[in-house]
């Protein structure tokens, strides 16, 4: 289909100077690098629908990428954005080894801009993100207060106390997979929410870590504009609410057919919470009441409390072990880890299937836990190397392919002159799958390491041959 050439003009704020410049955008398309303005070398991702018009107001959702690729983060919401009618924008310089602070920053200069840019209906402006970018878009309303929602995907709310402290607190959607090691903590957060009376609802999908599937970000975009509706920021459309109510209950229906009882419940919950003000839903009250006489749906509810409170247990104490290990220097604890790792891939391996993705969340839970340690060690302004020594060890156990550690390990190792170390890390380097022989023969440290007919003949030994001659002596 032919784009649809539109033409605006920006106003692009950069700290006091004001620029004005003529450009031309495309509908229908994501734009992957917009200046802020000429004299800056920021700029910013953004998704314009097709029925984009100057003269109307639109809602819009601000994602924050913490990767700095925003045309990635936005082409997960395109399709979802066309059909419902929304601009999406995304800044390309927020990171996650910037300071939370820089961050904000970033995402302002952004968000000033594209206001100042477009037709922006300021009743209806969200933020959403994934994992640490959802934390950080939770935390935005607070300073900017026209934010009216947040859809966070894969973790929960950046401070409880931000949103509990605001006067009119914003609308929280979180969307969840049940493999996410964050999946636990949504459910407690949907708790406390409902318990401060805060509007919020929780879309859970069989999945990982990830930017969910486009039909839940449509749901979510959904829920902000019925949402948008009901508090009259936006013209009631009786049509497309009652579609929306339509649709979710054939969803339940469905639910119920295929004995997906839990889910069924929370589908129950969400409808009910929704619409409780504005359709008869004296059914759905009695489908709810009669769920929970249902002896699979307790049986259910049982497994899965049971299942999360045995989590609950494993994460403290890894959480504990890791920072003894760490303080400690602990190294003879690596086998206690790998008999742990063991435990959790059987768990993965499992043809139960809520035994799985609890193997699954743990797998997740330890490898954020040992990233996070790894990261607050690198901030230090006297790096502790031992301790950063064990945790790349740790690594190569629990994220075996992540080639990068072992390459830490050798280095360090031959820095310290520990050959015996660097060549076993080389060897489970390479037992791994690890192909880029150049790579090897430049890694830090290993001068004289490399050029041993020892350390050449494991690399012939997995890559058919080394780079230096095999002397035998």
């Amino acid at each position: 289909m032919k784009k649809i050439i539109l033409q605006v003009v920006l106003l692009c704020f950069f700290v006091h100077a004001t620029a004005q410049k003529e450009i031309i955008l495309k509908k229908g398309v994501v734009i992957d690098s917009v200046k802020l303005n000429d004299s800056s070398s920021e700029s910013y991702s953004l998704y314009l629908p097709r029925q984009y018009k100057a003269t109307e107001k639109w809602p819009i959702v601000f994602v924050v990428d913490l990767k700095g690729k925003g045309s990635n983060a936005i082409s997960y919401f395109k399709r979802a954005a066309e059909e419902q009618g929304y601009i999406v924008a995304a800044s390309n310089n927020t990171s996650d080894t910037l300071s939370t602070s820089q961050n904000i920053l970033a995402f302002s200069k952004m968000y000033n801009t594209v206001i100042a840019a477009f037709s922006i209906d300021e009743n209806r402006m969200y933020t959403s993100g994934l994992a640490n970018g959802a934390r950080l878009a939770s935390a935005l309303p607070v300073f900017i207060k026209k934010i009216k929602g947040v859809i966070s995907c894969g973790a929960g709310i950046y401070n409880s106390e931000f949103i509990s402290n605001q006067q009119k607190p914003y609308y929280f959607i979180g969307i969840v997979g049940k493999e996410d090691y964050n999946y636990t903590e949504m459910i407690k957060l949907r708790k406390v929410l409902n318990f401060r009376k805060i509007p919020n609802e929780l879309l859970v999908f069989d999945g990982a870590a990830v930017w969910p599937p486009q039909k839940y970000i449509r749901e979510a975009l959904q829920l902000l504009r019925i949402s948008a509706m009901f508090k009259g920021y936006e013209e009631k459309n009786n049509d497309y609410i009652k579609q929306s109510y339509t649709t979710t209950v054939e969803k339940l229906e469905e639910l119920k057919t295929t004995k997906k009882l839990l889910n069924y419940n929370s589908e129950l919950n969400k409808t009910i919470s929704i619409y409780n003000s504005h359709f008869n839903i004296d059914s759905l009250i009695e489908k709810r009441k009669e769920l929970k006489k249902n002896k699979l749906f307790k049986e259910l509810k049982r497994n899965q409390k049971a299942i999360f409170f045995n989590e609950g247990l494993i994460k403290e104490e890894y959480s504990y072990a890791l920072e003894e290990d760490v303080a400690t220097y602990n190294f003879n604890n690596l086998g206690w880890w790998n008999y742990q790792m063991g435990k959790i891939n059987e768990r993965i391996k499992s043809k139960n299937k809520p035994t799985e993705q609890q193997g699954k969340r743990l797998l997740g839970y330890v490898n954020a836990l040992t990233n996070e340690t790894i990261e607050v060690l690198n901030a230090e302004k006297i790096l502790d190397e031992e301790a950063l020594s064990f945790l790349w060890m740790l690594k190569t156990i629990v994220a075996p392919k992540e080639y990068s550690n072992y390459i830490k390990i050798i280095a360090n190792s031959a820095k310290n002159e520990d050959f015996d170390t660097a060549l076993f890390y080389l060897e489970e380097l390479l037992k791994n799958g690890y192909a880029d022989k150049q790579s090897l023969y430049v890694i830090e440290h290993t001068g004289l390491l490399k050029i041993t007919s020892e350390y050449n003949a494991i690399v012939a030994k997995y890559l058919k041959e080394a780079r230096y001659e095999l002397i035998e002596e």
